[in-house]
């Protein structure tokens, strides 16, 4: 399409063709909507449209003012060079590329946000750097969602077939045509720069700052629905080497020990347990399939899909309300092994990565205990091997190892994607155990409850889609509970088993089929077991919460540990459950779950809602403002959490020296 002459025809078709990519932007947010309608429809009877929409029109022109910088400086130089046919088509393809990469850039987000609860951010380069499968996993959710990849192609063809060019070089006749020319393009010029920078920045006053991702919270109530408002490209941009934290300077050093100190230093009274400790941490097997945890789930007839995990839960103690710490197989290692919730960003991809740190391994090797990581993927695979040996564990297997080990399958066991078969590995990390010296913590991670959703080939008549079943993840769940259930059997059967504590969770959630798991609270509940098959642990199921970083703390107290060490959870053995507590940040917004209430509270240091969780699941009712001191107290807590994070992260005082 072309327009027709005039000194204003390149402002002009610049002015259009932005237009357009506004237009495109809209489109994919459409998409990224009805891709996770389940999750981000559930708040909209009390969401603002109209402030959404300002939201939307907020970020998406700082993107496109960002994404397009190049292309409106080629478009509005002031120079009449620029009219000729050479550097309209060039102007023309880096506008094309540069909008197709942010095309598929939104759209591709639409189908990962059902794994983080997010819009992606510069943070992801570092998550996957190391993965040598990416091109087969791009290529199965290519497949499986065919239409948005003709979504893409036609919004790419149609920026091609729309896009307005000026017409054709410009003919100047006598030196006031020029004049007249160059003044326009100046004003044009001159114009276009202010407009840009407060564009860029979100508003045009010095009292603004430029926008983050966590500004999308004041146009939304739930912290889901801040990635409906932003888009992919602002959140890759505005998180490029970003400094993740700042101290918020809430209180005075000796005021906020008052209120939280991290640093845990171990009674005198504890009992000293020298017991064998497994971790097993299951790959997306969130709370949501377990039937044991679902009792009051259809009337009581929700049966879930983990027979064996139901049986385990009978003999072993656990909490009414069990939660990870964040959304990523990334922020779940440090909430696990080191007591390091995720704030911001994954701990192990920002710069406090490289502080000393410490975890279960590393505590227990200062007492005598032999420590090993296992998980069935390639060694180096999302960064787990070098964070097991930054936390103190003594040896890492992976696939190299089982390779090695005559006694099973090899590469044969491969589920030609992540790792090796569940069923194989953890039979590998049973026998393995058996070869140690007592007492040793041991660690797996596993791998085949996770995208691409397929089992073994001997179980496809077994473990299979149901036709009144939409959640492709329930067989593989039904596949790895089978494959726990032969791990026990083998474990049982072993010397060190009497003597073993086994804590059993997930890293994160998935893929969800009940609208119980999809609010705030359902999007980070994972199953968190303790079970000890001497005895010396009471089964029970008690009222409370428990979260990820609880388990270190509460690992050590059971054992009798007697050093100080640092972790940002409690010992849920030793803590009356009216004092437990849930912390987290999604999108740019803390919560804070204790008693009966979840409080949710922007980086920016605003208390924006409070709910009873327990008789508000679904969080609709906000009571700021009605609670009395609860809310108050809450909050002064849930700062102190928040400002001893930042400083020990930006100090390195993530251990007792």
């Amino acid at each position: 399409m072309k327009i027709k002459q005039s000194y204003i025809s390149s402002p002009l078709a610049f002015v259009c063709n932005l237009a357009m990519v506004y237009v495109v932007y809209g489109i994919c947010r459409l998409a990224y909507l009805f891709e996770n309608w389940s999750v981000l429809s559930a708040g909209f009877d009390s969401l603002s449209f109209w402030e959404a929409f300002k939201g939307c029109w907020l970020f998406d022109t700082s993107a496109i003012l960002y994404t397009n910088a190049l292309y409106a400086v080629l478009m509005l130089l002031p120079f009449h060079i620029k009219e000729n046919h050479l550097w309209q088509s060039v102007a023309k393809w880096i506008y094309v590329c540069i909008n197709a990469i942010c095309i598929i850039a939104n759209l591709s987000d639409a189908v990962y946000f059902q794994y983080t609860g997010r819009r992606t951010t510069a943070s992801v380069f570092d998550e996957f750097s190391h993965e040598s499968n990416l091109i087969g996993v791009f290529g199965v959710e290519l497949l499986h969602h065919w239409y948005l990849v003709l979504l893409g192609l036609l919004l790419i063809i149609g920026i091609i077939i729309l896009y307005v060019k000026p017409h054709g070089n410009l003919h100047f006749k006598g030196w006031k045509s020029y004049v007249g020319y160059y003044l326009v393009q100046l004003v044009c010029f001159a114009l276009y720069i202010p407009i840009t920078i407060s564009g860029m920045r979100g508003g045009a006053t010095t009292a603004v700052r430029p926008i983050t991702i966590s500004n999308a919270n004041q146009y939304i109530n739930r912290p889901a629905e801040a990635a409906l408002i932003l888009n992919t490209p602002f959140s890759l941009i505005r998180t490029i080497n970003k400094n993740v934290f700042s101290d918020p300077n809430y209180f005075t050093r000796e005021e906020l020990d008052t209120i939280y100190n991290p640093v845990h230093t171990p009674p005198d009274t504890l009992i000293q347990r020298q017991k064998n400790v497994v971790l097993l941490i299951l790959e997306s097997f969130g709370r949501e399939y377990i039937g044991a945890y679902n009792t009051q789930l259809d009337e009581g007839h929700y049966g879930g899909y983990t027979p064996f995990v139901d049986s385990l839960v009978q003999h072993s103690l656990t909490y009414d309300y069990t939660f990870g710490n964040g959304r990523k197989s990334v922020d779940g290692m440090p909430s696990i092994l080191s007591s390091i919730p995720r704030f911001i960003e994954p701990f192990f991809l920002t710069p406090a990565s490289l502080n000393e740190v410490s975890g279960l391994a590393g505590e227990l090797g200062k007492v005598g205990y032999y420590s090993a990581f296992f998980h069935g993927a390639e060694n180096g695979s999302m960064g787990f091997e070098a964070f097991a040996h930054a936390t103190g564990y003594k040896d890492y297997f992976g696939r190299t190892e089982y390779n090695q080990d005559k006694r099973f399958g090899g590469d044969d066991d491969y589920d030609g994607m992540w790792a090796i078969w569940d069923e194989e590995f953890l039979q590998f990390y049973a026998l393995k155990m058996s070869e140690m010296k007592e007492p040793f913590f041991t660690t797996v991670f596993t791998a085949s409850s996770h995208h691409p959703y397929v089992v073994p080939e001997r179980y496809h008549d077994i473990y299979k889609d149901e036709p009144s079943d939409d959640n492709i993840m329930h067989k593989c769940i039904r596949y790895t509970d089978h494959a726990l259930q032969l791990f026990f059997e083998t474990a049982s059967r072993q010397p060190w088993y009497e003597n073993t504590l086994f804590i059993l969770t997930a890293d994160h959630t998935n893929l969800s089929s009940r609208q119980e798991y999809q609010t705030e609270m359902g999007l980070v509940s994972v199953p968190l077991i303790f079970f000890d098959p001497s005895g010396q642990l009471k089964p029970e199921r008690r009222e409370g919460i428990a979260q990820h970083i609880d388990i270190m703390p509460t690992i050590l107290n059971y054992l009798g540990y007697n050093r100080p060490f640092v972790a940002f959870g409690i010992d849920l053995f030793n803590t009356p459950v009216e004092q437990t507590w849930l912390v987290g940040n999604n999108n740019g917004i803390y919560f804070y779950a204790k008693g009966d209430y979840v409080i949710l509270f922007t980086e920016s240091g605003t208390l924006k809602a409070i709910y009873n969780f327990k008789d508000d699941w679904f969080m609709k009712n906000n009571l700021l403002g009605k609670t009395g001191d609860v809310e108050q107290q809450m909050e002064r807590e849930l700062k102190a959490i928040i400002q001893s994070y930042m400083e020990r992260m930006l100090e390195d005082r993530l251990v007792v020296r």
